[in-house]
């Protein structure tokens, strides 16, 4: 897959949900985004025109988690630059509605190009730990996972 051709060159807006239990939170591991190691992720993905951002979000979320979630409140605004990729990303606190955990797909990809290999709880630590992955930019500066609601704006 051509991964330049479908996201790159191009500044996305992405909406992404922060679930948190038994201080561990959802993410989302993406194999092919930044070069040779994957990205640990919180759920989410690309606005689409005319798409209200929470609906987005709820999309997302199911698409790549199995699980249907609510919104709660926004978190932060961060901006994600790590060429080719540019992309403005709205961060929101959400809570499980129901569903069944599994890792999901990417509608948009044909079945032999998923970027999504894996679905899991991580630990700040376990986050870190990881050899051939790297964490998403939102935890560079993190002491704990609770950092993540205190109020931030980020931006390179």
């Amino acid at each position: 897959m051509n991964l330049n051709a479908h996201y790159s060159g191009k500044l996305r807006v992405r909406v992404c949900g922060v679930l948190i239990e038994d201080k561990k939170i959802l993410l989302v591991r993406h194999q092919g985004i930044t070069g040779k190691y994957a990205l640990w992720s919180p759920p989410g993905g690309g606005l689409a025109y005319g798409e209200k951002v929470l609906d987005c979000l709820e999309r997302e979320f199911r698409e790549e988690t199995g699980l249907a979630i609510t919104p709660k409140r926004f978190l932060f605004l961060r901006e994600f630059l790590n060429e080719p990729l540019h992309a403005l990303e709205l961060f929101f606190e959400v809570a499980i509605l129901g569903g069944t955990l599994k890792t999901g797909s990417d509608p948009e990809l044909s079945p032999d190009d998923q970027l999504i290999q894996e679905v899991a709880f991580k630990s700040l630590a376990e986050i870190r730990q990881e050899k051939d992955a790297i964490p998403h930019q939102i935890f560079e500066d993190l002491i704990d996972l609770d950092d993540l609601f205190m109020p931030q704006h980020r931006f390179l």
